[in-house]
């Protein structure tokens, strides 16, 4: 299992996350292609720590929402979604191949990543602008109960997925993230470790009401926006080496 971590999303002087501390212990870096955050010297800063750390790179790419950091749904047509996955695709793309680096998956962000999951006109616009772009990309998307329905549809489009699961989120019995409203919803740390552990020790995941889930998982999210995040990740890392 492979770690991903959301990365680049600062923008001019304002910072968001710590990068730097986060590479060295992660396994896939997804990073903001400038339309919830990460401009062009941001972009190109994170793809060089990406290289300097031997970090896989995937596009993170978003709803047009710079002022709401892509968190917000917006009501776009298929030809929308196409047409701004693959200009921002295209840009961290080109950035990439400028450094001699190979972009290898694409991983949705915030709220164009939530309606992918649940809207099939969405996932539908954005595997198809996957399998328009020139170079053979993976997609990157939440594993559920429906994983396996969802694998048949990307290989309509000829797209492999990897399936992502989450350390720090409780899950439902269905595979979906407890709502962040809900109480409980994000782990504690002790939380957090204990989920990771089972994970790699048996594949499976505890939901919200103690059922014992099993899901694929070959990648765990996880975030560095805090020196204590940062102490999780090289922890968790320790876990799956020893797993």
């Amino acid at each position: 299992m492979k770690l991903n971590c959301d990365l680049g999303e600062s923008f001019g002087n304002w910072q968001m996350g710590q990068d730097i501390q986060v590479m060295p212990f992660i396994d896939q870096a997804n990073i903001a292609c400038g339309f919830h955050a990460g401009d062009p010297m941001v972009m190109l800063d994170t793809l060089k720590l990406a290289k300097a750390n031997n970090v896989s790179i995937g596009a993170h790419p978003s709803y047009p929402d710079l002022v709401g950091f892509g968190r917000r749904s917006m009501n776009c047509s298929a030809d929308e979604i196409k047409a701004f996955m693959l200009y921002q695709i295209a840009a961290i793309d080109g950035m990439a191949s400028s450094l001699g680096l190979n972009l290898e998956y694409v991983k949705p962000h915030g709220a164009l990543y939530n309606d992918m999951m649940k809207d099939l006109k969405v996932r539908q616009a954005i595997l198809l602008a996957i399998q328009q772009y020139p170079k053979k990309l993976k997609l990157m998307m939440q594993s559920t109960v429906n994983f396996e329905t969802h694998k048949q549809q990307a290989t309509e489009f000829d797209i492999e997925l990897l399936a992502e699961v989450f350390a720090d989120r409780c899950y439902c019995d269905d595979g979906s993230l407890m709502p962040r409203s809900e109480l409980n919803a994000v782990h504690n740390q002790t939380k957090i470790l204990e989920q990771v552990k089972q994970l790699i020790e048996t594949g499976t995941l505890t939901t919200n009401n103690n059922k014992t889930l099993t899901l694929q998982a070959d990648s765990l999210c996880v975030h560095g926006d805090n020196p204590e995040s940062i102490a999780m990740i090289q922890t968790i890392r320790d876990l799956i080496k020893r797993g």
